[in-house]
């Protein structure tokens, strides 16, 4: 038996007489699991005025405090629902509980983080040329704002926008993808249970449609995307022609630079955790692993011998190590990568198939997969495969490793592993990527802004900076001098 899920709009769950469904599939049993609506075009219409309404009558008038208290209230209804939240998520998009647990109790710090700075949003006094004026800035919300995320991290990557556009003032309308929708439509119980007035946060779903219904069915301020390259080109595309400001936070091809000179020990596990983690199914994934030539057989031969020793399985258990593909289209791409990677001649040293054994025979496994000798002209190391596929790149020099890890069209994340800190200064600043990690991997802070250079996307979410993607400043000049004065005077 399956769930019913419904949208979200003005605070109340919407469902038309004939409202068009899809199944939500489970992508470690291929069965359907849940039924997510496929919103109308006057359902989406409907879901972006009430955002307007409630910005123009309520929320534009509700102070920080007030946005802040109801923000933090959110927070610990989600903190409290965390598992049986992580739950769905694991049962939605197939990444192991032991990850989708964790990233529940982010998302809550993200909530708070931002609900921190909700009553802050100072402007600025303005020293102007003349001593009769008086000249200041205010930072006002942008109005309505579209949030659309990907399949592989729903909750965790709706706290990235939400958060920041509720403390900045806006209301939303919230997209999911159609690959993973049913958490985000749970989660607008917590809304409402928070305490939110009625058109602040509005959830819709669906496929393609639903996304080009956002920004042709009412007057949207700013549109949030999280996913492919491909598909955030045609998002900033369809905003330009309707002059609407977008933040994209797209793939990435990152490269993961390991020197002979860095601690092995914590390198070959972070190089793993790089690639393995979720799947491989995160933009961030370091699938690209530049390794010095002299310790490149010891870090390969390693890596492989550890990848194989990866646990798979249900993704509900808590052993798991590496879960599911997310979906069946997503499956096949990644084996389709795999095996264009062979035909290419990179070397194949583990993995490469479609895993087998107990437990795995339905759900949508693939085996840790590791490529040795792979040259940077490779597709393997040029377009993003969005699974647990690494490609293992040797270089013998630091202009080198610089050189090829700038050799790509994307500029999200990077990792350098060594023991020279003169080394690691110089490749912060030569390697053309939004996230620098040094001697770490993966590792995500609320209070830390993220975004990419290039194909990579534009604008930040989380961190400060998140915040201006939200607001606008509108100046203010005051001219309190008593001289009376006609430019058209004789």
């Amino acid at each position: 038996m399956t769930a019913t899920h419904d949208l979200f709009i003005n605070n109340e769950r919407v469902c038309a007489p004939d409202q068009e469904r899809f199944p939500a599939i489970n992508p470690y049993t291929r069965e359907a699991w849940a039924s997510v609506p496929q919103a109308s075009p006057a359902q989406v219409a409907g879901a972006i005025a009430a955002a307007r309404r409630a910005f123009d009558t309520v929320w534009s008038g509700t102070t920080g405090y007030e946005r802040a208290r109801l923000m933090l209230r959110l927070a610990d209804l989600l903190e409290a629902d965390a598992d049986r939240m992580a739950v769905m998520e694991t049962t939605d998009n197939g990444k192991a509980i032991r990850e989708t647990r964790g990233q529940m109790s982010f998302a809550a710090r993200v909530y708070r983080f931002f609900a921190g700075m909700a009553d802050k949003l100072t402007g600025a006094t303005i020293p102007v040329d003349r001593k009769d004026a008086f000249d200041f800035t205010r930072r006002e919300p942008m109005g309505v704002c579209v949030l659309i995320t990907a399949w592989n991290s729903p909750i965790s990557l709706l706290a990235s926008k939400l958060a920041p556009a509720l403390a900045a003032g806006n209301c939303v309308v919230v997209k999911p993808s159609e690959h993973a929708s049913v958490t985000t439509l749970a989660f607008a119980d917590k809304v409402r249970e928070a305490g939110f007035p009625p058109g602040v946060v509005n959830i819709v779903t669906g496929d393609h449609r639903t996304g080009q219904a956002l920004l042709r069915s009412g007057r949207v301020d700013r549109v949030s995307f999280t996913g492919s390259p491909g598909v955030g080109a045609r998002i900033a595309a369809d905003a330009g022609e309707r002059l609407i400001p977008v933040t994209l936070e797209l793939g990435g091809k990152s490269p993961n630079i390991i020197f002979d000179d860095a601690d092995l020990d914590r390198a070959v596990p972070g190089a793993l955790v790089g690639i393995f983690s979720a799947t491989g199914q995160t933009c961030i994934a370091g699938s690209r692993l530049l390794v010095q030539r002299g310790v490149y057989g010891e870090v390969s031969g390693r890596l492989v011998e550890r990848a194989r020793r990866i646990r798979l399985g249900d993704p509900l258990d808590k052993r798991t190590q590496m879960g599911t593909a997310a979906n069946e289209p997503q499956f096949r791409r990644i084996l389709d990568a795999v095996a264009q990677g062979v035909a290419d001649g990179a070397t194949l040293a583990t993995g490469g198939r479609a895993a087998t054994g107990e437990g795995l025979a339905r759900g949508f496994f693939i085996e840790p997969t590791i490529f040795t000798e792979v040259s940077n002209s490779m597709a393997l190391a040029r377009e993003e495969i969005f699974g647990p596929v690494l490609s293992i790149i040797p270089f013998d020099t630091e202009e080198e490793a610089v050189a090829i890890a700038n050799d790509t069209r994307y500029g999200l994340a990077s990792g350098v592993w060594t023991s020279d800190l003169s080394r690691a200064m110089r490749m912060i600043r030569a390697v053309h990527a939004g996230t620098v990690w040094v001697n770490t991997y993966r590792m995500a802070q609320a209070m830390a802004p993220f975004g990419g250079y290039r194909d990579s996307g534009f604008g930040r979410e989380r961190g400060l900076e998140a915040l201006d993607q939200y607001l606008q400043t509108k100046n203010v000049l005051i001219d309190f001098s008593t001289e009376e004065r006609d430019p058209f005077a004789d």
